[in-house]
């Protein structure tokens, strides 16, 4: 089972641990053995979701939207998104190099591409900007890809 990860990043604290809780539930069902999670690996749900993975036994894939990309990510976050690189059994990069709003799309799309379903942590909205969770959601269902929707009734993001 190939799973593709897509989610908000910056959630409030108990949306977050809600959150983690979710994914946490969902891993433990899956087969580690045959479990193979892929991710972009940034902070929050992305990055949570691959530890998940790793926890369990499953393996993890990553897709690198560009070059760049581990620069625009939070500076606390970089020795996490490091291990879980390293952690990977196999890295998918687009071959952009700036970290843009179009790399971080083609990224996804490569991302939906190699799963066999993905898991959107999305409150249902549109997305605020080019490449967001709702365009990836999208992008799946357009593509025939099922997506499993994540998101504690009543949460919001701000």
């Amino acid at each position: 089972m190939r799973v593709g990860i897509t989610g908000h990043r910056g959630l409030p604290k108990d949306v977050e641990n809600q959150v983690r809780a979710a994914l946490r539930a969902e891993v433990e069902q899956q087969d580690p053995r045959e479990l193979v999670g892929v991710s972009c690996i940034a902070d929050g749900p992305d990055a949570w979701f691959a530890q998940l993975v790793l926890d369990h036994g499953g393996r993890v894939e990553v897709v690198i939207p560009a070059a760049a990309y581990r620069d625009g990510l939070p500076d606390e976050h970089h020795a996490d998104y490091d291990a879980l690189l390293a952690a990977a059994t196999e890295v998918h990069p687009t071959g952009l190099e700036e970290s843009t709003s179009e790399a971080h799309m083609a990224g996804s799309e490569i991302l939906v591409g190699l799963a066999d379903e993905m898991w959107a942590v999305w409150d249902g909205q549109p997305a605020r900007g080019y490449g967001g969770t709702a365009d990836v959601v999208a992008y799946a269902r357009r593509n025939g890809v099922p997506v499993r929707v994540l998101w504690p009734e009543g949460a919001t993001r701000d």
